[in-house]
């Protein structure tokens, strides 16, 4: 899931360094306990970041994590949605809570240099040898899942209701939320009231949260446009109609559905991400491509956005004189990843007490991000029943931040073969502030 450097304006580097640095005190033994288990959660994230799977392949990872699973005591199902892991922890009455991780890797060659860097090589689904890495932080997700889960074993006592922990499969593909609901999540499974889950950030300071009441990051759509002209020879463009000079006009009107359709306080992007047409210098060709990424927040704005793209390429081909029976072709991904809702008034709740377990320059309010995270599936599924919340860790060494920040060095984002987070930082954060979230949502009956 990539992410813009949204966090520069939330952030101010020194300040934010001090606060991470000098942490407020927690109010119970929650801290303290996971450094205890640090050793072996660390053990498990480096075993997990050296051995990552691609998008459903995610066999050996599912089966290491289940087994942890069951010897908590959960009732654990393996296999759900292809490779997903449901694992059930029934403690009297109360709500469903639902904790998600999710487990794939990416298609990316290594080039950290760590110990324990991936040499792992896999097949893609296009039969495609690549080298493969844990380059989005999923691997620290999964550790703080475990780590959790210990946490709330351990508290069993403190809290009362149903929780349901599960390891989702192929986030980075936007298939794996859909394949789990498609197979029974919600049926099979007690239902939840609240999902949560978070996400590593490397454009943040090790141990930050950063949290996004409303729309949190945006819907993916995928959009292919097959630009059809009528070829022949170079020197003779009058006895054509050239399918590139035609995709050109297209690339550039399309921005005006950003620039001029949309009202200005609307976010949205469009993007042409590929340009293909031709294979020689004096060959004006039958055909272009254009391959296109669309990101928005509503689905009224999706929608108008999609209309549009399929408006203005026939409205050029027109334009140009193209023959009916020759318009452009606009395919539509059938899968795309819906924005990430959270839970207004939920958030800004949950954000005042880790404000107060974390201290108030360690947690603040970031803008949304046009990155997309298939998380959103779940509220989706029941936007009137369930409430939502994907909230932000910081990833980023803090002295490290602290001298990009000063200096202007660009930091490595998610997805590139240099991303090394401070994973104890990470885990330990996020493990203290998924526990925190949830007891306070599952309270034990006096």
């Amino acid at each position: 899931m990539p992410v813009a450097s949204m966090f520069a304006r939330a952030l101010a580097a020194s300040t934010l360094a001090l606060a991470v640095a000098m942490p407020a005190q927690a109010q119970d033994t929650i801290r303290a306990d996971i450094a205890a288990d640090m050793p072996g959660l660390m053990d498990l994230y480096r075993d997990l970041h050296a051995n990552p799977e691609l998008s459903f392949q995610e066999v050996k990872t599912a089966r290491k994590l289940a087994a942890e699973a069951r010897k908590l005591g959960f009732e654990v199902t393996e296999g759900v949605g292809k490779t997903g892991v449901v694992a059930v922890m029934k403690n009297g009455p109360g709500p469903v809570v639902m904790l998600r991780a999710d487990m794939d890797g990416l298609p990316v060659v290594e080039q950290t240099g760590l110990d324990y860097a991936s040499k792992v090589r896999a097949m893609s689904p296009a039969g495609i040898e690549t080298g493969v890495m844990h380059a989005c932080g999923h691997d620290t997700h999964m550790t703080g899942w475990v780590a959790t889960a210990r946490q709330l074993v351990k508290r069993k006592a403190e809290w009362s209701g149903t929780l349901v922990m599960i390891l989702q499969p192929a986030e980075e593909i936007g298939s794996g939320a859909v394949a789990m609901l498609e197979d029974g999540l919600f049926t099979r499974f007690p239902k939840p009231k609240y999902v949560l889950g978070f996400h590593d950030a490397a454009q943040a300071p090790a141990g930050f949260i950063g949290y996004t009441p409303g729309f949190a990051l945006a819907n993916v759509d995928s959009v292919d446009i097959k630009v059809k002209g009528l070829g022949g020879h170079g020197a003779y463009p009058q006895s054509t109609k050239d399918p590139i000079v035609l995709g050109a006009r297209i690339v550039t009107t399309l921005q005006t559905l950003i620039s001029r359709e949309l009202d200005p306080q609307d976010a949205a992007v469009v993007t042409v991400g590929s340009f293909q047409a031709g294979a020689k210098h004096n060959i004006i060709s039958d055909e272009a491509t254009l391959l296109l990424t669309v990101r928005s927040y509503s689905d009224e704005t999706r929608a108008k956005i999609l209309e549009g793209i399929k408006r203005i390429a026939k409205g050029e081909a027109i334009a140009a004189g193209v023959p009916e029976d020759r318009m452009p072709v606009v395919t539509m991904s059938d899968t795309f990843t819906p924005a990430v809702y959270n839970s207004p008034d939920f958030t800004r709740e949950t954000a005042a007490m880790l404000k107060a377990r974390f201290g108030d320059q360690r947690v603040a309010q970031v803008p949304p991000s046009m990155g997309g995270e298939d998380f959103s599936r779940f509220y989706r599924a029941d936007p009137d029943n369930i409430t939502s919340l994907i909230f932000w860790v910081g990833g980023v060494p803090v002295a490290e931040y602290t001298k990009a920040k000063k200096e202007g060095i660009e930091m490595p984002s998610l997805h590139s073969p240099f991303w090394a987070p401070e994973a104890d930082t990470v885990i330990a954060t996020a493990a203290e502030a998924m526990t925190a979230m949830t007891l306070k949502l599952m309270p034990k009956a006096p």
